[in-house]
């Protein structure tokens, strides 16, 4: 397994800062995420400031981004980060695409497949020349002129993951991914009988070795120095949990353990804006089920243990700061527990 960092720079300006304190640290890689700021552009100001650590997007996401901006821009981090960029992919839900991005939603399985298409075959072009000529479901390409064509390189194999909740997409990423995003709204029940397997069943469609697709997540965990201090983590993680799981997307968690009855009064209770009533709904013992928790110097380790033989890549969900000194030994023993995986 590897370790690594979420990378949410308080300012843009501090981006290549904050990755570079990251690879000083050790960690194998930093995700950037797409929500109140674009996730693409403190990873051109972290590649040149870094020199070994992974660069990579968790989530950016597609549908409002044709295949054409989306391999351009990846091609040029990839280049900048010397193959060290990793394009992760998510479809979000029909209500942000439509709504909030005013673009174009579809079945999301179907659709991201032919994006991913798209992409490859863009790339392709590119590298190795030739008429340009993806023609499917959702994405028509077919005009690519010289003026508009980037010269090849060496990091033209971009490696692409995905996210997604259900097996449709977990499947689709043990087709034709490098790897997938696992919620951090998971457990090790769901891992096992949702996401494990349809990265298998896709992989054998596709002839493939599932142990091909690296895991991903950053984990939801609970820690501090003292009792107040990890009641308060507690109930921050117990506020985030709340909110995912009245979310009918992520049903198939509470699902595995039976909880539907959970998912139906969380969504219930959202339609009537009782927001604050959201976190009292989950049990000590689901919370346990969901998260890490842990004395700061053994929090490492319980994770480790947590996701040996499930996961390859993981971190924890708050991101890094370099400001934070009260958290540096944290940083240090999680990339000193996973350095000799």
């Amino acid at each position: 397994m590897r370790f690594d960092a979420t990378l949410i720079p308080p300012s843009l300006r501090q981006a290549g800062e904050i990755a570079r304190a990251a690879e000083e640290v050790g960690f194998a890689g930093v995700w950037t995420v797409d929500t109140a700021h674009n996730p693409f552009l403190p990873l051109a100001l972290a590649a040149a400031e870094t020199h070994r650590i992974q660069l990579g997007t968790a989530i950016a996401v597609a549908f409002p981004r044709s295949p054409m901006v989306m391999a351009q821009i990846a091609w040029d981090l990839a280049e900048q980060s010397q193959g060290r960029f990793i394009l992760g992919l998510g479809t979000q839900v029909r209500a942000h695409i439509v709504r909030r991005f005013s673009s174009e939603w579809g079945p999301p399985v179907a659709k991201l497949r032919d994006y991913l298409a798209a992409l490859r075959s863009i790339w392709q072009t590119w590298q190795e020349g030739g008429r340009l000529n993806h023609v499917g479901e959702f994405y028509r390409h077919t005009l690519m002129t010289p003026f508009f064509t980037p010269k090849p390189m060496p990091f033209a194999e971009i490696p692409i993951y995905i996210a997604g909740v259900n097996q449709g997409l977990a499947a689709l990423a043990g087709e034709v991914c490098q790897g997938f995003h696992v919620h951090p709204f998971h457990t090790i029940p769901y891992l096992d009988q949702v996401v494990i397997p349809s990265i298998a069943e896709g992989a054998a469609k596709a002839g493939r070795n599932p142990a091909e697709v690296s895991l991903c997540c950053g984990c939801f965990v609970i820690t501090g120095s003292s009792r107040a201090e990890i009641e308060i983590n507690r109930e921050r993680v117990r506020e985030q949990i709340a909110f995912y799981a009245s979310t009918p997307s992520y049903a198939v968690v509470l699902r595995i353990h039976g909880r539907e009855d959970l998912a139906k009064r969380l969504s219930q209770m959202v339609r009537e804006g009782r927001w604050q009533e959201l976190p009292g709904q989950i049990s000590d013992d689901f919370l346990a089920e969901v998260v890490v928790e842990a004395p700061p110097d053994e929090l490492a380790g319980r994770l480790r243990e947590r996701c040996a033989g499930r996961l390859q890549r993981v971190g924890y969900y708050f991101p890094y700061d370099p400001a934070e000194s009260t958290k540096e030994a944290l940083w240090r023993a999680a990339v000193e527990e996973f350095a000799h995986d």
